[in-house]
């Protein structure tokens, strides 16, 4: 969700009496970037919050030059993920910053689900990543931790959530093709796990990019049943999406 895009221009000018050498333009403090996507299964930790049909999702992120960066990112949903709520909203803070090719973020991200029917639906969690790139590969390791509150509850009491991952990415030399594996795993007995203990997800998936457009599929699994009325939403399924940056 969370990108930084910064923007360098050559200008080669040339004259008889003089030559002008190219030079580069001094980088914005401030960018904003953002984008929208459309995804055939919203699958949050491995779980689909759609009821295993389409999403449409957005996101809006402006970034300081100091690290700090504000995201909202927005998708639809069914209304069984969140007391009747057709909408995820989220709002993070953070603060990234390289050290030598090794990525520091931590922040806090708010989940916002308007139109819960008056539940206390909303909850805040934590999050530190750290990642590294070695050539065309690429990885990170990230924990997010949503303390005791209200919206995590199952009925006895008030829960907490600890959720560990390891992302691999790589591309592909001279091809707009990039390919990506997740793997995950959810701690402790709360509405994020559905009562469970715990449980693992992963995905593999791959993707193009043209332009401005990424196309993308991945196959998505979890080693437990989560159920919506009959349907098992945490079933293996493939899910594809095409989105747009700018």
């Amino acid at each position: 969700m969370r990108k930084s895009i910064i923007g360098l221009t050559a200008v080669l000018l040339s004259s008889i009496a003089s030559p002008v050498f190219a030079q580069e333009e001094p980088a914005p403090a401030v960018t904003v970037t953002g984008g929208a996507t459309v995804v055939s299964d919203y699958r949050f930790r491995g779980i689909s919050q759609t009821d295993k049909k389409f999403a449409v999702q957005g996101t809006f992120t402006v970034a300081h030059e100091s690290g700090f960066y504000a995201t909202v990112w927005g998708s639809s949903i069914d209304d069984y993920v969140a007391a009747g709520s057709d909408q995820e909203i989220d709002l993070i803070a953070g603060w990234a910053k390289d050290f030598n090719g090794t990525k520091l973020d931590i922040g806090v991200l708010y989940y916002y689900y308007p139109g819960s029917n008056g539940a206390n639906t909303d909850f805040v969690e934590p999050y530190v990543a750290v990642s590294h790139t070695f050539g065309p590969l690429s990885a990170k390791a990230s924990a997010a931790y949503a303390p005791k509150q209200n919206a995590l509850s199952i009925g006895a009491g008030r829960e907490d959530n600890l959720y560990t991952a390891l992302d691999l990415g790589a591309a592909v030399p001279e091809t707009p093709i990039s390919l990506s594996a997740h793997v995950g795993h959810s701690f402790g007995r709360s509405f994020l796990t559905g009562g469970l203990k715990g449980y693992t997800d992963w995905n593999v998936g791959a993707a193009y990019t043209w332009n401005h457009l990424t196309f993308g599929v991945s196959y998505v699994d979890a080693d437990e049943a989560f159920y919506n009325g009959t349907r098992n939403v945490a079933k293996a399924g493939v899910v594809g999406t095409i989105g747009v940056a700018f």
